[in-house]
């Protein structure tokens, strides 16, 4: 019956203090892109931004990392079809 048990793994204090660093940090960032001039490049720069947020967020907080290699592909799946979509539709308005 043990071997039908799935292993959990345990993230340690550490991490979650190096990740929740991270993620501050890259909240400086977004609110410093504000402050630039960036002209059409400040949307793509904060959603880059955001993508790595979300990325660090579901990594360590939802632990997809340490689940099986499907979960990762579906989410890898998932934002390619939302990258997609949103450079087609700003493709689209840019070229009005």
């Amino acid at each position: 019956m043990e071997g039908n048990l799935k292993q959990s793994h345990h993230i340690g204090a550490k991490t979650y203090l190096l990740v929740w660093a991270a993620l501050m940090v890259l909240t400086g960032v977004t609110v410093g892109v504000t402050f630039l001039d960036l002209r059409n490049f400040a949307i793509v720069a904060a959603m880059i931004v955001a993508s790595i947020k979300a990325l660090l967020v579901l990594l360590y907080f939802m632990h997809i990392r340490y689940e099986k290699k499907v979960f990762p592909f579906m989410i890898l799946a998932t934002l390619g079809m939302f990258w997609l979509f949103l450079i087609l539709t700003f493709m689209e308005v840019f070229t009005r």
